[in-house]
Order: structure tokens, then sequence, then C-alpha cells
């Protein structure tokens, strides 16, 4: 969908934003740009809607050089999040909403209807189109920002640090509410970050840049997380990344095996046959909590709980939530260090299709690290 050949961008004053760029971002995937301060992540951005003009190379959308495409045309043709949401203070949200659709003659009923349907798709009440930006909170108008962008339903979405401004709890809904629309939506989408945790959770590709605006490594997460390319790309991931990968990384193809019976600890079942507790043998010391894991859930969420376990082992349940067995510490181990194998095994530079799951809600990461 969005293609850069050799591309450069050297600013007046000499500075080298961009360094001869080549990179292809996939139809329908998300690609997350990333880097420390100054390295050309958003020059990059900004390049593919005009709002930088590269300096040689060129930069095609659906096939088509943006260069020789109308600015404002083209602009219009894409949608556009940035960090605080840029939203027009004196016009209510509905009317926000509806600004490129009418800039492209839809009407304004036309548009208004849009805008409507657009506000449930991003989880907003219908009360909210009412209001003005500065009535929303945060978390609220960043939502609006992306329903805008999405107003004229264009097929690429540039989203440059769209959630950086807010809090953390208000950050992780706004992810979960992207990877949503992503399923549905399917659009194409550029994301730039500094943050690699919100990358790995988000990107399908992720792309590493160093200060001046060297591409230095481009891979599927679990690629970029298991094989490096150099030390800057090891150093930027962190110390934890054999964690990130854990979280990429479904429960489903650990084994499991029957609850035990006769231990020191035994689950306790509702009457449906859904984990409740952790309960003694000898029935004085208090019961301990069970958080038991879907299929979808992530090995990290597993390796977590099976450290909270007072047994070591995690309750495994169905789509009804009925206890389907348990998996142990070790067979955990063992899932993680087989996909990290599968991972050093590939060609550098492979793009390996992984199954995502979700980051691990409510994780005790700091135990985690302690003991594993």
């Amino acid at each position: 969908m969005i293609q850069f050949d050799t591309v450069h961008k050297r600013f007046p004053n000499g500075t080298t934003a961009v360094h001869d760029l080549t990179l292809d971002m996939p139809e329908g995937g998300v690609t997350v740009l990333v880097g420390s301060s100054g390295c050309g992540k958003t020059t990059t951005l900004r390049m593919i809607n005009r709002m930088v003009e590269p300096t040689s190379g060129a930069i095609r959308v659906g096939g088509r050089d943006v260069l020789e495409q109308d600015a404002a045309d083209l602009r219009r043709s894409i949608g556009y999040v940035i960090q605080q949401s840029g939203l027009f203070p004196h016009r209510t949200v509905l009317d926000n909403i509806a600004t490129v659709p009418l800039l492209l003659g839809w009407g304004r009923r036309k548009a208004r209807a849009r805008a409507a349907e657009l506000l449930e798709t991003v989880g907003l009440t219908a009360d909210a189109g009412k209001r003005y930006p500065h009535q929303l909170s945060g978390g609220q108008q960043q939502r609006v920002g992306v329903a805008r962008a999405l107003a004229a339903d264009p097929p690429v979405l540039l989203m440059d640090e769209p959630f950086g401004a807010v809090d953390p709890v208000v950050r992780t809904q706004l992810q979960d509410e992207l990877l949503r629309l992503q399923r549905e939506l399917s659009k194409t989408i550029v994301f730039v970050t500094h943050d690699i945790d919100e990358a790995v959770r988000l990107g399908d590709r992720i792309a590493v840049f160093r200060t001046g605006g060297h591409l230095v490594q481009c891979a599927a997460p679990a690629e970029l997380l298991a094989r490096p390319a150099d030390d800057f790309v090891a150093d930027f991931l962190g110390a934890e990344r054999g964690l990130k990968l854990l979280s990429l990384v479904p429960l489903a193809g650990v084994p499991q095996g029957p609850a035990p019976q006769d231990g020191d600890w035994a689950l306790r079942l509702d009457a449906a046959g859904a984990p409740l507790a952790w309960r003694h043998k000898d029935g004085d010391a208090a019961d301990l909590p069970v958080r038991p894991l879907r299929d979808g859930d992530s090995l990290l969420a597993a390796l977590d709980e099976s450290l909270a376990s007072p047994t070591g082992l995690v309750a495994r349940v169905d789509a009804e939530g009925r206890l389907t067995g348990v998996s142990s510490r070790d067979d955990i181990h063992e899932g993680a260090a087989r996909e990290r194998d599968r991972c050093v095994r590939g060609p550098v530079g492979t793009d390996h299709a992984v199954p995502r799951a979700p980051a691990a809600a409510g994780s005790t990461r700091d135990d985690v690290e302690g003991r594993a």
C-alpha cells in the first residue's frame, strides 16, 4: 500500500532527517515506526501525506507517486491522528468528525450521519456528539480524533503518537480500541511511537530508526525481539525482550492435564465448573485467588499466574469459563523456549506469522522478572 524508494529528506539547515529510506508498508497491516528523538520517524510519516516534502526518492500510496497528486486531495484521502487530538475547539464533536466529508462535498446531512455512526464505532455515546472538545476527557478526545480520521473511510491511517498524552490506564484502553477497530476495518496504519511496549502490542511490523534517519531493522515483533539486528536495536528493545516475546505468544499450544485432587491445594469450582479459588486441604488457611486463563491469553500472563499460584499451576478454562485442565510452570517455560527457538531459526528479515495474544492484564511484572 505504501512504498518508500530511496527517500532522502534534508532540511534547509543541513539536517538529514531521513537517509535513503527504502521500506514497504503492507496493505491492511499496522507498521509502527520507533526510535529515539530526532531519528526521523515523524518526518517519515508526514512525508506520506506531503506535510513534509521529500528531498529525493519516491513515495507511492496505492501505486501512485504522492508528488504527482494534489496535496490537499491527497491529505483528504488519508486519515491523520495526532497527539492531543487536534480538534477544533469551536465546533461540536459531531461537526469535528464531519470535517473531511464536508470538505469532500458530502452534504451536511450525510456527513453528520456518518459522524454519528462513527461515535458508536469508537465507543462514545450519541450525547457526546453535542458537546465541545473541552467538555470531554483526554481519552474521549483521542477517540474523537480517531473517528474524524476515519470519517471519509480512507484506506490509509497515519497516527503520530496519538496516545502519548493520556495516562497509562486510558492509553491501554485506547490501544484495545484501536486493535478492535483494526480487526473490523483492516486499514493500512502507520503508527509513530517512542514506546516499544506499545509498538510490540499494536504492530504487525516494527521499523526501528536511529539518529540521522537510518532504518536499522524492520521485522515482525517476534522476530525483532528474538533476533535484533545489532546492539542498537537490542538496547532500544530493553532488558525485557524475553518477557515482551512471551506477551505475543498465546497459551493455546501449551499442554494441559487434569487438576490435582490429592495435593495440599485443590481447585474449588462453582456449580457450573468454573474455578473460584485454591483451597488448602486442612481448611485452616484462607482460600487463595485463582485467575483462570483461556487459550488466547499470553504466555506472559500464564507465567505471571503460575508464580502467583500456590501450586505453580495455571487453571485453563473454555469460552464459557468452565475448567478444562491445568498447565504447569515447566510446560509454560517449554512453550516459551519453543517459540524463542522458532524465531531464532528463521532467516533475518523474514516476517513470521506469529499468533498474537493480548497483553496480560494486571501482570505483576516485577515479580515475574525477579523470579523467572
